[in-house]
């Protein structure tokens, strides 16, 4: 049976911060009462949408229920803390004008970068991107891949003699995840060495004339197309584009923002580490610079799948 209560306890933390003032009209009705106050289904609906990412795949109906029921939860205990007089407390206060700022900083990304981000504007910066890109090969290839360098050489001669390559392929590979021994196409790194390097140096529609040793035994090798990878559509990378626009355009207001304010942090540690992130060409040259997080490298792919 669903546990209405575990789901309201995550809720809770995600909307303490959510209740205000909502719309008073006939598309907003009101869905419960707490004492006087009014829980209307606009506060519900923001509720959701601030629930914790574990619950986004739940049910409509299970997600309302569990923003129904800690929003329930924060009014009361909220009325309590109203009739003790928490709200005039100096740290809640301190809280309050935090949260209002972080809002505000929120509505104002939203409005001026996020909704400000047009279609014209992630077309031309999906071209640009795309033109800075250099163009790479890719070959389409088969494989015969055997266990010992005599059964390799047995292979291409059975291919001289007019043997067709994905009928050998299926009687002889011990690559049995590849139907025919078709790779499919693959660009540069993508292969372990030994087998990329003959790859990509054999015309198109030729095979190997000596077998090719790897890690994983000897390949035989045909070519069967060379071509130029293209480019992903545009709606396949839309969302990684808007990010780079989201980003200048925020840089951009933080730039101008700065610009026209004065930022002054007593700590000279913390300044310094302050500096090395936001504006690391002015640190002084004997200041150690933050390292760049390493990337992990990626792991060529395995010629049998």
């Amino acid at each position: 049976m669903f546990k209405y209560n575990k789901l309201a306890a995550v809720a809770l933390i995600a909307i303490t911060a959510a209740h205000g003032a909502f719309a008073q009209d006939a598309s907003d009705p009101v869905v419960a009462k707490v004492g006087s106050a009014e829980v209307r289904q606009s506060e519900i609906d923001l509720a959701i949408a601030g629930l914790d990412p574990q619950l986004a795949n739940l049910p409509p109906e299970q997600k309302q229920v569990a923003a129904l029921s800690a929003i329930i939860d924060v009014k009361l205990l909220a009325a309590d803390a109203s009739k003790e007089g928490l709200e005039n407390d100096a740290t809640f206060k301190q809280r309050v004008a935090f949260l209002t700022e972080r809002e505000l900083h929120n509505a104002y990304f939203k409005k001026h970068v996020v909704d400000a981000i047009t279609p014209e504007e992630v077309k031309a910066r999906y071209e640009k991107e795309i033109a800075a890109i250099e163009p790479q090969e890719e070959v389409r290839a088969r494989h015969i891949l055997v266990k010992t360098e005599q059964e390799a050489k047995d292979v291409i001669a059975a291919l001289d003699g007019g043997k067709d390559f994905a009928e050998l392929a299926k009687e002889k590979s011990t690559d049995a995840a590849s139907e025919g021994g078709d790779l499919g196409y693959f660009s540069k790194g993508r292969m372990v060495p030994e087998f990329e390097t003959v790859a990509f140096a054999l015309e198109k529609g030729a095979y190997t004339k000596e077998p090719v040793k790897s890690q994983f035994g000897y390949h035989v090798i045909l070519v069967e197309d060379k071509r130029t990878q293209a480019p992903p559509p545009i709606e396949q990378v839309e969302p990684q584009v808007r990010q780079l626009i989201m980003r200048d355009k925020y840089v951009a207001l933080l730039d101008a923002a700065k610009g026209a304010a004065t930022v002054e942090i007593e700590d000279p540690a913390l300044k310094t580490a302050y500096d090395q992130i936001n504006n690391p060409q002015q640190v002084s040259p004997d200041q150690p610079a933050a390292p760049d997080q390493p990337v992990a490298p990626e792991q060529p792919a395995q010629p049998q799948q």
